[in-house]
């Protein structure tokens, strides 16, 4: 029976941080010892990393998982697929964005196929993954449509016991409000109570936040509050689910000094964002929830402005890699 699983690291962006944020994560014994991983790109970036970090970081490269024979060592399996002359650090490129989806490719399927126990990917830049050929959304409906799921998974954020989980994301602050419906809502809800007690929550508690300033104020400043937020939670509470609200989100966090909560329903994506970076930016992670493979990332993005200064706090990537192992059974 393995002792510790197999996770994939991706270097996300080859034109932020990720490479950086790879190489430092991995100098931590207590790090690499949760797992074997498998870094999994072009030899090349990761050169760039050690460059950048002045770190050297011992690996040994595989063409396959089916060669790993020590479970201790950190693997390297070269893609050969971006050479740092075709980018700039710090730019948008549309060919690095070509080669991170190529590589998140190659990873969701050694997941898939159970060669890796899930895999964690260094922060990626949607205009350049949709510059490079792949438009969707955001990397979870990428990951959703590699892995054939239509429906019942959604974007988590993670940072140390509070879960985040939002009932609209990376759309257009213009459209959210049409997508505040009852049934949506509703499904959120029970999506974070499921998610919660697959990882030992026992009975958590869930707060919803009101989409309209003073949640509404009865109506005056807004309707969807007490036409579909609210019904929403009730048919919750009904189906034996700990959850409350809808609370005004300008004082939802203050809840956590007398009301703490486990996991925080938004109804938009910076509604809990904002609140939670300020928590913790170097400790939040995002989590792609609701898939058949174990995939997480640092929530926050490839940080163009300080890419390639070696300035990079690798919390997050850290904080990544253990949840994956956690999430992975281990």
């Amino acid at each position: 029976m393995k002792t510790k699983p197999v996770l994939g690291i991706t270097l996300g962006d080859a034109t932020g941080i990720g490479s950086e944020l790879a190489v430092k994560a991995l100098q931590m014994a207590d790090i690499r010892k949760l797992a074997t991983w498998v870094i999994i790109g072009d030899e090349r970036v990761l050169g760039q990393g050690q460059s950048i970090t002045g770190e050297t970081l011992p690996y040994r490269k595989i063409e396959s998982t089916e060669q790993i024979d020590n479970v201790d060592d950190v693997y390297f399996i070269d893609l050969n697929n971006l050479s740092p002359d075709e980018y700039t650090l710090g730019q948008l490129s549309a060919v690095s964005g070509k080669a991170t989806g190529e590589t998140l490719e190659y990873v969701v399927k050694l997941a898939q196929d159970k060669h890796l126990d899930g895999f964690v990917f260094a922060p990626i830049n949607k205009g350049a993954l949709h510059n490079g050929g792949y438009h969707f959304q955001d990397e979870l409906h990428f990951f959703a449509s590699l892995l054939n799921c239509k429906e019942g998974f959604s974007e988590i954020n993670v940072m140390d016991d509070l879960w985040f989980t939002r009932v609209t994301s990376h759309i257009p602050l213009k459209q959210v409000s049409d997508f505040i419906k009852k049934e949506r809502v509703g499904r959120i809800i029970r999506f974070a109570h499921d998610t919660l007690t697959k990882v030992g929550f026992e009975n958590p508690r869930i707060v919803v936040a009101a989409l309209n300033p003073h949640a509404g104020d009865s109506g005056l400043l807004g309707m969807e509050e007490i036409e579909e937020i609210t019904p929403a939670i009730k048919e919750a509470q009904e189906q034996g689910i700990n959850v409350d609200g809808p609370f005004p989100a300008d004082t939802i966090f203050l809840r956590l000094n007398t009301q703490p909560f486990d996991s925080l329903v938004s109804m938009y994506h910076d509604q809990a964002q904002t609140g939670m970076k300020l928590l913790g930016f170097n400790k939040g992670v995002t989590v792609s929830g609701g898939l058949p493979v174990v995939i997480t990332t640092p929530a926050h993005g490839t940080a163009f402005d300080i890419a390639g200064q070696g300035r990079a706090n690798p919390g997050a990537m850290e904080h990544a890699m253990k949840l994956a192992v956690k999430l992975a059974g281990y």
